[in-house]
């Protein structure tokens, strides 16, 4: 790969990497010559995710990590670094949706366990990763999972409320950040195809394809061609921006 989209030479932390959606964009990612470095709980799946990758031609590697731990955060970050000398991008793709309760019977508890892995996990690895970027000079990108639930009012309050608070986030550090060279923008995803969406009610899938204009609900590999856009050159005058990527389910009344 030649061009403005040629990520060789680039190292691209995705956290989440080895499944769902990360694993979607670390795929990408490398198809376009960057190295990798996922970040996950799970060691086998980091290291099945990591096979892949180096069977695409670029260096990969895992790093155990519990990204709701920012110690275990920056000591990720730091080994990654060891690894590969430094780091250019860093998608925080790590989350989940919580308990799924109506908002009147959901504890503290169960609010605050949703905040801490799609708020507080992107806020440790966002400072981890722009700490390394002004360490290097280089700039950087950061990139954020967020979802169509942001701008939607889905039942499930916390998981649409985190959502909703990394886009904000996002506008906020891309005006701090920018005179360091760091951009930051969201990716904003439908329903994509994964293990985890699979587990939802039928009726709610067939709703979602219903709603979707171009007829076809996503799929890990459609996150690849975007999270290569934002980590290259091309997307050096973007920052500040939540980029929906869902076949037009958020702008479809029906």
């Amino acid at each position: 790969m030649t061009g403005q989209f040629d990520l060789t030479g680039h190292v691209s932390v995705v956290t989440g990497g080895n499944a769902g959606l990360g694993l979607g964009m670390a795929r990408g990612l490398a198809r376009a010559g960057a190295s990798i470095a996922v970040w996950g709980r799970n060691e086998g799946r980091n290291a099945a995710a990591v096979a892949e990758m180096r069977e695409l031609g670029v260096e990969a590697e895992g790093f155990a990590c519990d990204v709701t731990n920012p110690a275990a955060v920056d000591a990720a970050m730091e080994a990654t670094v060891a690894r590969f000398g430094k780091v250019d991008s860093l998608f925080a793709n790590a989350g989940g949706s919580g308990a799924r309760k109506p908002f009147v019977e959901m504890t503290p508890a169960d609010w605050d366990a949703v905040q801490r892995l799609n708020v507080d996990s992107v806020v440790s690895s966002f400072r981890a990763a722009a700490r390394q970027f002004m360490a290097q000079g280089s700039g950087g990108k950061l990139v954020v999972t967020s979802s169509i639930a942001a701008l939607l009012g889905l039942p499930g309050g916390p998981y649409s409320t985190s959502k909703a608070a990394v886009s904000g986030m996002v506008r906020a550090l891309a005006v701090e950040l920018a005179p360091a060279g760091i951009r930051v923008n969201a990716i904003l995803p439908g329903f994509i195809e994964t293990e985890m969406s699979l587990n939802t009610p039928k009726a709610f899938r067939d709703a979602c394809l219903r709603r979707t204009p171009s007829g076809k609900l996503g799929t890990i590999d459609d996150m690849g061609g975007i999270a290569v856009f934002l980590a290259s050159r091309a997307s050096d005058l973007v920052t500040g921006q939540s980029i929906v990527i869902d076949g037009g389910q958020s702008i479809y009344p029906f």
